[in-house]
């Protein structure tokens, strides 16, 4: 990097360096605001998510981008008159006119004002490229500015509060709460009594372990602890909080909201800003469990503690917010001059919704692991063509995550766990990671040509291949297995799931041939010029071939043997990027003439088989094009879209390119592939490669080794085992040994209805609720005990009376549950035990089953 890099310029002069240093001084506002269909105000990674879904702030709660509510509240008293500034409570608290609202790469930024003053609130998430512990601190700031606009002081007071439904996956789940000094901040906590952690896996859910943390500097702010109601209504009236926190605890969310509160007060503002801030955090202890091992969050790796890490937060708060600023700005000046103000706009709602999307946690040499979750979908984690879309923003910006993120595909498949040839698909639902042995949902040719067109662009943002020699032989696996398989695939599921499976599909084609000439790239860069020349040629031949069997007359085929029929062949886009020479120009010139033949109100089709896109792939097929008005001609619609459907949720990236009402997949981090123009102006990915992490990671650790579990305790599924039941709600006392269930059915488990995934059931139980009982003798216990159980949906276990175990939701297999410790003093050699089980359904397949396991490592 030279000192005339703007990067260099804005780091060394500070962001008056950016009028000399930006691509372009060309600002990405429209004429007309963008009005974003949900704006991001928290975002961490797939728990710490929230948003709102409106066009004003006030017009509706905050929502988790599973639109489950999560209110935030903030209020501000003028001269004595109070206003909503976030929330709709309290309803008889009119709303303070909002004037403005711009969304950037880190922040989005609202603007109110009334004839007395002009407020800023802002909301800051600290994700810099260039600072790894910045981007995995799990804080955003919350930041007030008001200043008056009429010429005279006004007396300001600002509230603000954060329900503790952050905390739940339910609201019926029970919370607890309290208060800490930290140093110069306090901070106020709530989590879940029960803290069943890493136990919840699924799409749909929240998590409920763990504690959110709301802090502000203790010398400008009083805080209490209550029902929000309570809170709301004495400082809409006095300005005040009550002095005492409410002590009616643990409770539901449901029960009077706890809700952890702040109040600000400005004193007398004038024309000059007064500025409040209070940092918002999650710690969730434990982030992923990987292959049996619970990994602690990246910003834990080396013992760092709530206190320590919201202390760090406030110190760098100032130094934080200018970074934001700067990066902002020149991120935006290098979209607009990319690929327009619209472009730039669409990438800046993206930027911190890619990250919201994954989980980064700490291998057991403190490296990071980045894990994405397949939003609105199944739940999967570190799923390949998630984490293909999503690559090109962390090759561009921070190439030590886009490794980070394919490390456990690697590993994994490296294992003796893996025994196909092609790359796997998944690694399991989020956050347990535990693989898929049996090849799970398989796209052999899709993942293989993933995972080797990263590898090469990783290894060319970095200059070397050093990174990939622990997994060389699985790369030159996946590389043989497209060469035998990839030119005219079998019938096969793509990344277009949705669509079904499909036979010589010559998009998937097309990724299986560019797959291979990016393997002889990885060759090349390692210094094998015999072994590249063979997969160079290998490429353009069947590059050559392709041309022929696809060509449809002025555009391709949707697949070899479907003559009439067309698709976006997104692909094609890494062959320019990579510099791979496998196709001719004229191919992808061919595609986007035809492309805007097609084109419908709201973006281009995925194929002919439906109206139905993909936001991400639409992206990387205008990207083929080479002049900037025909980038922008198939990528306005998109962002016509956003602007004006009524499907009010996250950034898509999937809709029905005619019907402005569609909604589909959101919140997913594939929209990371929106910054695909960015790579392929090797001059802008060239300059953004010298903003990367400096810590640059590595050697991972192992893949860890799955610890044994051997049943001691039968399940119904390894042995046939009779339980007592009844569906009938049991008088008080069931779960006591001495209860009479002689009135009882009995049956032989498992129980639930026919078609549940994982289980297969022998009773049939489809009612709401059911109650078990059985005794067993507690054996001699060799290792860790834990409760193995199925469950959908929620469950709790008891022994003798005493809690053992319980889990929210629903699973797909028999999953350890750990025991309480209370529970596990019973567990003596010889003791008999009652064991007592009820599980809740609500909608859907249901099944239960539990037993009792040993956990045996090594």
């Amino acid at each position: 990097m030279t000192s005339t890099d703007p990067i260099s310029l804005v780091r060394t002069f500070g962001l008056a360096a950016l009028v000399l240093g930006s691509a372009a001084t060309q600002c990405s506002a429209q004429s007309k605001p963008f009005r974003p269909p949900a704006v991001p105000l928290i975002t961490f990674d797939p728990y710490f998510s929230i948003w709102s879904e409106a066009d004003h702030l006030t017009d509706d709660v905050t929502r988790h981008w599973t639109h489950q509510p999560q209110p935030l509240t903030s209020l501000i008293r003028i001269d004595g008159t109070a206003y909503r500034l976030m929330g709709t409570t309290p309803k008889d608290v009119p709303a303070m006119p909002q004037t403005g609202l711009r969304v950037t790469p880190s922040q989005s930024i609202y603007e109110f004002k009334d004839g007395k003053v002009h407020v800023t609130l802002s909301f800051m998430a600290p994700a810099l490229p260039d600072d790894l512990n910045a981007i995995t601190r799990p804080v955003n700031y919350i930041e007030w500015k008001v200043r008056s606009t009429d010429g005279q002081k006004h007396v300001v007071e600002v509230f603000d509060g954060t329900s503790s439904a952050l905390t739940v996956n339910t609201q019926s789940q029970k919370v607890t709460w309290s208060r800490e000094t930290m140093g110069p901040l306090t901070a106020l906590r709530a989590g879940t009594e029960d803290q069943p952690v890493l136990q919840l896996a699924g799409d749909d859910t929240r998590i409920d372990w763990g504690y959110a943390y709301v802090a502000a500097q203790t010398k400008l702010v009083s805080t209490a602890i209550g029902s929000e109601e309570a809170l709301t209504s004495a400082w809409v009236a006095t300005g005040k909080l009550s002095a005492a926190d409410d002590k009616r605890m643990p409770r539901a969310v449901s029960d009077d909201q706890p809700t952890l509160g702040f109040s600000f007060d400005l004193g007398n503002v004038g024309a000059v800003p007064v500025a409040r801030h209070v940092l918002m955090a999650y710690d969730e202890v434990y982030a992923i469990k990987y292959f049996g091992q619970k990994l602690r969050p990246y910003w834990r790796r080396n013992g760092a503690t709530p206190a320590s890490m919201l202390q760090e937060a406030e110190q760098k708060f100032d130094y934080e917010a200018d970074q934001c600023n700067i990066f902002d700005k020149l991120l935006d000046d290098d979209l607009v001059a990319t690929g327009g103000p619209k472009y730039a706009q669409i990438a800046a709602l993206a930027y911190r919704q890619c990250l919201a999307a994954t989980g980064i946690a700490a291998d057991a040499n403190k490296q990071p692991l980045m894990f994405t979750k397949e939003n609105t979908s199944n739940g999967d984690i570190a799923t390949v063509d998630v984490i293909f879309p999503m690559s090109p923003m962390w090759i561009l910006f921070n190439p030590a995550l886009a490794k980070a993120s394919i490390v456990p595909i690697l590993s994994y498949a490296a294992s003796d766990h893996w025994k196909f040839p092609n790359a796997p698909h998944d690694l399991g639902t989020y956050p347990i990671a535990k693989g898929t042995d049996d090849g799970g949902e398989g796209m052999p040719v899709e993942e293989s040509g993933n995972m080797l067109i990263m590898c090469d662009a990783i290894a060319q943002s970095e200059g070397n291949a050093k990174f990939l020699t622990p997994w060389w032989p699985q790369l030159t696996q996946w590389a043989q297995y497209l060469e035998k398989y990839g030119l005219d695939p079998e019938d096969q599921l793509c990344t277009d799931d949705f669509m079904g499976h499909l036979a010589h599909n010559a998009n998937l084609s097309v990724k299986a041939i560019l797959g291979l000439a990016a393997y002889g790239d990885l060759c090349r860069i390692r210094g094998d010029a015999q072994t590249f020349l063979k997969y160079q040629k290998l490429a353009k031949d069947d590059g050559a071939h392709w041309m022929k069997v696809a060509d449809a007359g002025g555009h391709s085929l949707l697949a070899f043997d479907k003559p009439n029929s067309w698709s976006q062949k997104y692909n094609l886009v890494w062959d320019r990027i990579l510099n791979l020479g496998v196709f001719p120009s004229s191919v992808a010139r061919q595609e986007i003439d035809y492309y805007k033949s097609v084109l419908q109100p709201y973006g281009v089709p995925l194929d002919s088989r439906t109206h139905l896109t993909k936001t991400d792939w639409s992206i990387w097929s205008a990207t083929m094009a080479t002049d900037l008005d025909t980038f922008e001609t198939l990528v306005s619609p998109i962002y016509d879209y956003l602007n004006t459907t009524s499907a009010r949720q996250p950034l898509v990236d999937s809709y029905v390119t005619d019907n402005i009402k569609s909604d589909g997949m959101h919140a997913r981090s594939v929209v990371g592939g929106i910054f695909i123009k960015m790579l392929a102006d090797h001059a802008v990915w060239q300059k953004w490669i010298g903003f990367d992490d400096k810590e640059h990671p590595g050697p991972w650790a192992p893949l860890p080794v799955m610890p044994k579990l051997t049943e001691v305790v039968p399940t119904s599924r390894s042995a046939s085992v009779s339980w007592k039941y009844s569906i009938d709600k049991p008088a008080d006392g069931w779960i006591k040994p001495d209860f009479d269930d002689a009135s009882w059915k009995e049956a032989v488990g498992p129980f639930g209805t026919a078609g549940t995934p994982g289980i297969a059931p022998k009773t049939v139980w489809s009612t709401d609720d059911i109650w078990l009982r059985r005794i067993f003798t507690v054996p001699s216990l060799k290792g860790d005990a834990q409760l193995l159980v199925y469950h959908d949906e929620d469950v709790e276990v008891y022994f003798n009376g005493v809690l053992a175990g319980k889990a929210p939701g629903y699973g797909t297999s028999y999953e350890p549950i750990d025991i309480t410790p209370e529970a596990k003093a019973l567990l003596k050699s010889g003791a008999k035990i009652v064991m007592a089980v009820h599980c809740h359904q609500t909608t859907g397949g249901q099944g239960v089953d539990v037993g009792l396991a040993v956990e045996v490592k090594g």
